[in-house]
């Protein structure tokens, strides 16, 4: 939900730290890894994860490439220091030159575009699986309510995983969850996180509002549309730019075989994505 200051923070973190709980144990894993890319996403993730289960049971991988910030790379390392959790790194730029190579052929002529950003997280996405088959851990996907619902995620890559915290979690409410958190027992989330604008980091200058609308506007139309069930027109009129509301509409819509396929979550909005709102994955209407 995007963030209504009537909400107990406390307790929808706790109910994100014992719905983590219960998933990992009554599945019998012992312990989790996940993707520590540097942003508030991940970074909550480690927190509910270390808070549910014991930071001896998390694991945080850092997957630099050549677009990983300075940032990045140290916030990562030092939200798994602050949490103690492990920490490991796997820089993929070695493991991208050779899909780039082995691609090259088929490739010819044809300019870079996402085809080479999905590639970095699908690289990624097969780091964490590898760590899972080979030590038994459970991976973390650490994307939220606002990216699964237009589609901003990688299918087999940051979509990858066996369990969602945050899938019910609009990007707004990641925010506000993290700096009550911080507010806690201990700050474990570098201020620079909370602060720094949300990026991809699969290109140059890359920023999440490159491609989406401010997530301050994005989510209340999320809300209306993917909760309520308001048509364009009734979300226009509350106030939103009606292009704006039309094209997150068709991201939302487009989006629903990406859906399917994403991992399980916890419930925390009065409609998640799963069984409470069943659409057709093709149909040939369009709004």
């Amino acid at each position: 939900m995007p963030y209504d200051p009537a909400l107990d923070l406390d307790a929808v973190y706790s109910a994100l730290v014992l719905g983590t709980r219960d998933y990992v144990r009554k599945n019998d894993f012992a312990s989790v890894v996940l993707g520590l890319s540097g942003g508030i996403d991940s970074a909550l993730c480690a927190c509910i994860a270390a808070d549910a289960l014991g930071p001896e049971h998390v694991v945080g991988v850092q997957m630099p490439s050549r677009y990983t910030s300075d940032a990045s790379r140290e916030d990562s390392e030092a939200l798994a220091r602050s949490l103690g959790v492990r920490f490991l790194t796997l820089p993929i730029d070695d493991i991208l030159e050779g899909y780039l190579r082995a691609l090259a052929p088929a490739f010819e002529d044809r300019a870079a575009d996402t085809t080479e950003e999905n590639l970095q997280a699908r690289i990624r996405g097969n780091e964490l699986m590898a760590l899972s088959n080979k030590f038994g851990w459970l991976v973390i996907t650490t994307g939220n309510k606002s990216e699964i619902s237009v589609g901003y995620s990688t299918l087999y890559g940051d979509a990858a995983g066996g369990f969602a915290i945050l899938k019910d979690v609009y990007k707004t409410f990641v925010y506000e969850l993290s700096r009550h958190r911080n507010r806690g027992r201990s700050a474990p989330i570098p201020e620079r996180i909370l602060t720094r604008p949300p990026s991809a980091e699969l290109k140059p200058d890359q920023c999440d509002q490159d491609t989406l609308p401010p997530y301050d506007v994005l989510d209340p139309i999320l809300k209306m549309y993917v909760e309520e069930d308001r048509s364009v027109r009734d979300i226009s009129e509350m106030g939103f730019d009606l292009a704006t509301v039309q094209r997150v509409v068709r991201m939302v819509d487009r989006a629903e075989y990406k859906r399917r396929q994403s991992p399980p979550g916890i419930k925390i909005t009065p409609r998640a994505f799963g069984k409470d709102r069943r659409l057709p994955i093709t149909n040939r209407w369009h709004g």
